[in-house]
């Protein structure tokens, strides 16, 4: 049967089988050229006992063959010599778990750890250029410009390496401890940069709130000065806030300066309202006893009992805000007290000195070198009639 399924294969299959077979036949003689065997008989029957038998309770076979075994063990095998000492089995195998323990903490030098000392070198320095590089950045910036600078000089870094690193796959681990230490780095400037703007976008928010709070006091109420002076505060604060901060900060500044925009609406009428009252009342005193101009005094009495007995008679408080006089007096307001050439607010008080001593030269000094030319009416002294003779 074996000889009938031997002449069913083909020869080519049966050659190439008997050529693998001899070349692992080769392998083995190759392998074991120097060799020498040993067969040693069984030591006794009882063999769970082995261990606690003497020699004398041995085979003496056994016992011969072992005994030569040694002999020729001993002379293959030399002698460990540490320091100049000879070492035995256990000192030996202390001294190998020894260098087992050095090699693994790195204290022994290799191949891989001189590769991993000079990519370290080369870590160090391509981390030291992505630092300084880094730090160069002036703070606070946009997350965006901030992601964008990191990732130009994180690339620069990662180009130097790779042009000087050692090895392929310690320099796979390399570069990833370079990529952690960059990103330690990159942590910190994000810290620093909310810091900054954190720290920026408050002083404006301050700047701005003190503004308005100026603006709220303003000794004459003007609705044109005080959007110019919130217009020029957003302006400024949407320009020079930067950072993370500037969505938060954004949200305060708006609601912040919705308040105070009501709430100086809310004051600005009532207070434009007392100013009228109270310039018609000084226009009175000034027409009656300064300059003794009998149109200005009626001027302003009227515009006196305009404000006070008309309005309250024929218009509501709320009504008269919403009237178109009302607005033409506004506007009449405005137009004077702010403009772009003068802004009366600032200016009221030097004005109104230099009138004063104007008035006070013209009451003194000018009136009586070249006495009263007035065109128009004024308050006749009755010093001249008194003196005049009755007519009877």
């Amino acid at each position: 049967m074996v000889d009938e399924a031997l002449r069913q294969v083909p020869n080519t299959d049966r050659d190439r089988n008997i050529d693998m077979i001899n070349q692992i036949r080769d392998s083995l003689a190759i392998m074991g050229d120097n060799s020498t065997a040993f067969s040693l008989p069984q030591p006794h029957l009882q063999r769970t006992k082995l261990c606690d038998l003497k020699d004398e309770d041995l085979d003496p076979s056994y016992v011969k063959k072992r005994d030569k075994l040694k002999d020729l063990v001993s002379s293959i095998i030399r002698p460990k010599i540490v320091q100049g000492k000879s070492l035995n089995g256990k000192e030996f195998v202390s001294f190998l778990k020894q260098i087992l323990e050095a090699l693994n903490k790195g204290e022994i030098p290799s191949t891989g750890s001189l590769v991993e000392i000079f990519n370290k070198d080369i870590l160090e320095r391509c981390l030291k250029l992505y630092s300084s590089r880094i730090a160069t950045l002036t703070l606070p910036l946009s997350e965006g410009s901030l992601q964008l600078s990191h990732d130009a000089v994180r690339g620069e870094a990662m180009q130097a390496f790779d042009q000087q690193h050692f090895g392929r796959h310690h320099a796979k681990k390399s570069i990833t401890q370079l990529d952690e230490e960059i990103d330690k780095v990159f942590k910190n400037v994000v810290l620093q940069n909310e810091y900054k703007s954190s720290k920026l976008c408050e002083a404006l928010y301050t700047e701005c709130e003190d503004i308005m709070d100026q603006l709220q006091v303003l000794k004459l109420p003007s609705m044109a000065k005080f959007n110019a002076g919130l217009e020029k505060c957003n302006h400024t604060f949407e320009l020079e806030c930067v950072g993370p901060s500037k969505a938060n900060y954004e949200g305060r500044m708006a609601k912040m300066l919705g308040k105070s925009k009501s709430l100086f609406i809310k004051e600005y009428n009532h207070r434009l309202f007392n100013w009228l009252v109270a310039f018609s009342l000084v226009t009175v005193v000034l027409g009656r006893f300064i300059i003794k101009f009998i149109l200005v005094e009626i001027a302003g009495w009227l515009l006196f009992i305009f404000l006070e007995t008309y309005t309250r008679l024929f218009w509501s408080a709320e009504s008269l805000y919403y009237n178109p006089v009302w607005h033409f007096i506004v506007a009449s307001w405005e137009t004077l007290v702010y403009s772009p050439v003068l802004d009366l607010d600032r200016w009221a008080i030097p004005l109104c000195a230099i009138l004063s001593i104007f008035i006070l030269y013209w009451r003194c000094f000018a009136k009586r070198k070249h006495g009263s030319r007035w065109l128009l009416p004024l308050y006749s002294s009755n010093k001249n009639g008194a003196n005049r003779p009755r007519s009877d």
